[in-house]
């Protein structure tokens, strides 16, 4: 991500074009605040983030380990994503009450249901304790540098005084030049409050994702609860609703294209520092492989879902999860040779040289080490998604596991139920005939693509897809993996049975055609791949430290942020449509208008409720139009964000909740690796869409009642 590359004339004119020089995902202490007073914030650095008062920062919370969440109301109500809450939506449902495809409104806080397991993480403090943690590590490598780094970081947390209900996390910046430490209060009693249908909520779906125009209801509401003095406490009916520090005005405002926006959450992952070397091969090497498996495996489900309507329903959310990084790495890989990166980055490095010539030998060697790892990088991602994408491989794999657990005496009572349910859930939708087809083909495919050195005894006989398909289909009869097969009568779908007596089961599975097929292809990757892969990416993220040492301390011209790790960020930029190719324009928001063009009655991406069909056809909007009549449904900005940032809020020059963010716009999916103003978009659901279908559609204003709401 060249977040201020003066160096290159290419880039200048899209950076200067936008009036942002900077993306970048901002530790809420080293804001760069002045470019973001620049493009329009009202609001200090201090208001968003302050340890010592209240500040935006006592808004918003880590949702369930994964997703972010802000408090919307003085009663801690809670606002996420649909997708973040869906788990918990799908866990209330039932086949009388179905909450996923009804929605859920909760009528009054005795209604609001208790999702057990579930927390929320605020983020009370940050300090940055490089010192402290890298003290007596100057001299130290490898092993030995891990090994002192942790045993710094315990003690740091020694050192700290915490309450019961707090945390100390210590987390690497910076490739590990920088450390800092977070102090965590947890919630655990967090109570689902409303939810629109999924025809809402996840309107689109799989072909909508990644896409704009987008026109996706994707959020839900929880609740926060703490008992009588206010303080974390696990889940009780004596507890009450948490009253926040502070909580989030919701802006019913229309937008203007170039208003100022942030986004404040939890994201990810990111890899903005890498050398050229690197992103030239996820650009031609890694990521295309990774295509080329799930193309295979969509194709072949595609064909089968098409012409039966039973198959359709039972791969749905299988298609969906396999297209989403297929269309993501497809969306990436272009971006990438659009912006072109490679060049901009290569141009970086030897405007770095120049500066100071003593990043040459680390940037040679990161050539070198790079080069050196690329066949086996290339077949560790073919192996990788061969697993994943074969559900019969993936049987072998947990099946193979549970030989060597039983083994080794590990097969206790809680082990056997946890593998019982991970089972019951896979043969739930498991189509044996269709995967022994998918698996025939993707091996093909692996068999082609990977050299003979790395390829397991017999497995080059797999490289004709149809001649695979008659000898998958044989061995799948006979695998007792499968369901097809059976032991001694008993089906593997019949897991109590099954299970009966392991010892017999394990002597069955150690001679199973595909348990072994699957042993030979994983033992020949790990002997062959495996440990280079390790040993070389150690070699690599040691350079990777040094060469991100040098450019900090060789362009003073450039602002750095540190790579996403989960940890809390703030990402800025302008509300914004774009032109992602020639003759192609995107406006920078969607309407209710835009949600009705797509519908497609009975279809489960694209079919509505009736109700919201009508508030369309009587106009029914209140305060929730804007300036053309109809009702906002989502907008794009320029804010850099990833995964995590699903469900944070958006917010406006002064601190009021606009938007709720949950994708990217597939044009600029490159962002992960390098962030272009230009090419990058967020996209989120407008509050006047959120509010509209809580007050007209769900009839719960009472919700509204509670919230602040900026006209």
């Amino acid at each position: 991500m060249k977040r201020k590359i003066l160096l290159s004339a290419l880039f200048l004119p899209a950076v200067m074009a936008f009036g942002q020089q900077y993306g970048g995902m901002w530790i809420p202490t080293e804001l760069n605040e002045k470019e973001m007073k620049s493009l329009g914030m009202k609001i200090s650095a201090k208001d968003i983030f302050d340890p010592n008062k209240a500040s935006i920062k006592d808004a918003v919370v880590q949702f369930d380990g994964g997703c972010t969440a802000e408090v919307i109301s003085p009663k801690g109500l809670l606002l996420t994503n649909h997708h973040c809450g869906y788990d918990n939506i799908q866990a209330h449902s039932t086949v009388e009450n179905d909450l996923l495809t009804n929605g859920f409104w909760a009528k009054d806080m005795t209604g609001e249901l208790p999702n057990p397991g579930v927390t929320v993480d605020f983020i009370t403090d940050i300090k940055e304790v490089t010192s402290q943690i890298l003290a007596g590590t100057e001299n130290l490598t490898g092993t030995d540098l891990t090994k002192k780094t942790n045993e710094n970081i315990e003690a740091y947390k020694k050192t700290q005084k915490t309450e019961s209900y707090q945390t100390i996390s210590v987390r690497s910046m910076y490739y590990g030049n920088k450390f800092y430490a977070y102090v965590i209060e947890t919630f655990k009693d967090i109570r689902l409050v409303g939810a629109p249908p999924s025809a809402i909520g996840k309107y689109g779906s799989d072909t909508d994702n990644w896409v704009w125009p987008r026109h996706t209801g994707d959020f839900s509401m929880f609740r926060i609860y703490a008992d009588k003095n206010n303080k974390p406490a696990e889940y009780s009916k004596d507890n009450i609703p948490y009253t926040p520090k502070h909580f989030l005005p919701i802006s019913v405002k229309d937008k203007k294209e170039d208003d100022f926006t942030f986004v404040f959450g939890f994201p990810g992952r990111t890899t903005e520092y890498l050398p050229a070397i690197a992103v030239e091969k996820i650009m031609t090497e890694t990521d295309p492989a990774m295509i080329a498996v799930r193309e295979v495996a969509l194709k072949t489900l595609d064909e089968k879902m098409r012409t039966n309507a039973a198959t359709k329903i039972q791969y749905a959310s299988k298609y969906a999860r396999v297209a989403n990084y297929w269309k993501k790495w497809i969306g990436e890989v272009e971006g990438l040779k659009k912006s072109n990166a490679v060049e901009k980055k290569k141009q970086y490095e030897q405007t770095l040289i120049s500066k100071n010539p003593a990043i040459k030998p680390t940037i040679d060697l990161l050539n070198q080490k790079y080069n050196e790892q690329a066949p086996y990088n290339l077949h560790k991602a073919y192996y990788s998604e061969i697993v994943r994408n074969s559900e019969t491989f993936t049987l072998a794999g947990i099946y193979t596991n549970y030989i060597q657990s039983y083994e080794a005496g590990k097969m206790d009572g809680k082990n056997l139920a946890a593998l019982k349910a991970r089972l019951t859930d896979l043969y739930k939708d498991y189509d044996p005939e269709l995967d022994a087809k998918v698996t025939a083909k993707v091996l093909a495919l692996y068999a082609n693509k990977t050299p003979a050195q790395f390829l397991p005894k017999d497995f080059d006989q797999l490289a004709n897809a149809s001649k695979n398909l008659s000898v998958f289909e044989t061995i799948s009869k006979m695998s007792i993996i499968t369901g097809r097969g059976d032991m001694k009568g008993t089906k593997a779908t019949d897991l109590t049975k099954f299970f009966e007596d392991q010892k017999v089961l394990v002597e069955n599975l150690k001679n199973d055609p595909l348990v072994q097929m699957y042993g030979s292809f994983k033992n020949s990757y790990m002997t062959t791949t495996d440990a280079k892969v390790t040993a070389l990416q150690t070699d690599i993220d040691a350079l990777q430290k040094k060469f991100m040492a040098q450019q900090m301390q060789t362009d003073k011209d450039r602002k750095f942020f540190p790579d996403a790790n989960s940890t809390l960020r703030v990402a800025y930029g302008q509300v914004k449509g774009s032109d992602p190719r020639d003759a192609v324009s995107y406006g920078y928001q969607t309407h209710l208008a835009g949600v009705m063009e797509k519908y497609v009655p009975g279809d489960y991406e694209f079919d509505l409720p009736k109700k919201l069909i009508s508030l369309y056809n009587s106009k029914d909007y209140g305060v929730y139009k804007d300036k053309t009549g109809d009702v906002p449904v989502n907008f794009t900005a320029t804010n850099h964000t990833t995964g995590g940032n699903s469900g944070s809020p958006a917010l406006d020059a002064y601190g009021n909740l606009i938007g709720l963010n949950f994708d990217r716009q597939w044009e600029g999916t490159m962002s992960d690796i390098n962030y272009d103003p230009k090419l990058c978009r967020n996209i989120m659901v407008d509050t006047k869409y959120i509010l509209f279908v809580i007050d007209k559609y769900a009839d719960s204003k009472w919700l509204l009642n509670e919230m602040k709401i900026v006209k």
